[in-house]
């Protein structure tokens, strides 16, 4: 039988990344979030639970999260458990946390080295108010932005009418 270790998880940071380094120079970075959980019980009074995960992140991913997060900001975490065990005065211990292998910054900016600015994760729609498409983007100077490689891409296309949809 096939065997599937894959996690998905959504909560707030609980603490500011730590990140720290191998011998061989390789960082590795310690998260926490809480992921919270409103329900309804029986007799309908609203309760909220929260649950508490550790999350270990590899490599440039981890400097970066180190760089751009801080305790309260949201992400996203795709990833696989794995259960850590070792002992300690002579009692064994064991945890189980996430190893991350992606990490979305959710929600905006604001903060560590992002300058005020939002983070990416948004979508601009390529049309202005008037619903058409702008012949260029300005660059901060008011200037048209320059093309890469001297062609300017086609402008898109129009969305289809509703008669044109095949379902």
């Amino acid at each position: 039988m096939p065997d599937l270790n894959k996690v998905l998880l959504m909560g707030n940071l609980t603490r500011d990344p730590e990140v720290r380094y191998t011998p061989k120079g390789s960082a590795v970075g310690d998260l926490s979030i809480a992921i919270n959980r409103v329900y309804r019980t029986d007799d309908g009074q609203s309760r909220e639970e929260v649950c508490y995960v550790d999350i270990v992140v590899w490599g440039r991913q981890a400097e970066t999260c180190k760089e751009y997060l801080q305790k309260g900001r949201p992400i996203f975490v795709e990833g696989r458990l794995q259960l850590d065990q070792w002992e300690s005065n002579g009692e064994k211990k064991s945890k189980l946390r996430v190893v991350a292998e992606r990490i979305q910054f959710l929600g905006g900016g604001g903060g560590g080295g992002q300058g005020g600015q939002s983070s990416g994760g948004g979508y601009k729609k390529p049309y202005n108010a008037a619903g058409a498409a702008p012949s260029s983007y300005p660059s901060e100077g008011g200037a048209p932005a320059p093309s890469a490689g001297g062609n300017n891409p086609p402008p898109p296309q129009e969305p289809p009418a509703e008669d044109d949809i095949p379902f």
